[in-house]
């Protein structure tokens, strides 16, 4: 996905505002495993999925607990760091190789002051992720397992083809033998 679609699925810009923020942007690549993020350190970089899968998690008692999966066009950033400029709680690890649009923090923060357009373009952005979150957290505290696989196949539907099973449960909070039961439940 082109740079330019993405800023206007997060918010329409007038050309002069989305040009600044293109001129910022460096195109990078990683491999397949790289780990983007990494929990417990300030994020300095806001990247956006050109090309590719990633997702995020936390170890809880030594476990990998997946919460978010990430596709093309969507925003790859420790929320903490980028709104509170914290560590951040979450790794973010590459599933695939992945073409990615990279942002320095400080260069967006440096618009910011310089461009309302731009300035509340970052708001819309801080707000998506923030209803992302929520609905995210909602579905895991009202839906079961089984709700909330099918709203994933729904939403995502080529996901399930391009993430490992085991991800898959982790992120409805199942072993992968309860998956395989849903999935063979829903066919």
């Amino acid at each position: 996905m082109e740079i330019d679609q993405i800023i206007d699925q997060i918010h329409p810009l007038p050309e002069n505002s989305k040009l600044k923020i293109q001129d910022c942007i460096d195109e990078v690549n990683y491999s397949k495993g790289h780990i983007l993020i990494r929990a417990n350190k300030i994020e300095t970089s806001i990247y956006f999925i050109k090309k590719g899968i990633a997702r995020a998690y936390s170890n809880r008692d030594n476990n990998e607990v997946t919460f978010w999966f990430g596709k093309e066009g969507d925003v790859l950033l420790s929320l903490k760091s980028y709104v509170a400029n914290q560590s951040g709680y979450e790794d973010i690890e590459l599933l695939e190789d992945c073409e990615l649009y990279q942002i320095k923090t400080e260069k967006l923060q440096a618009l910011f002051e310089e461009d309302i357009n731009i300035a509340n373009w970052g708001r819309k952005l801080a707000e998506k992720e923030f209803v992302k979150t929520e609905e995210r957290l909602i579905a895991i505290t009202f839906q079961t397992a089984t709700e909330r696989y099918k709203e994933l196949l729904q939403n995502n539907p080529t996901l399930i083809l391009r993430i490992q099973l085991g991800y898959i449960a982790s992120y409805l909070g199942i072993t992968q033998v309860s998956l395989s039961r849903i999935r063979s439940e829903i066919k």
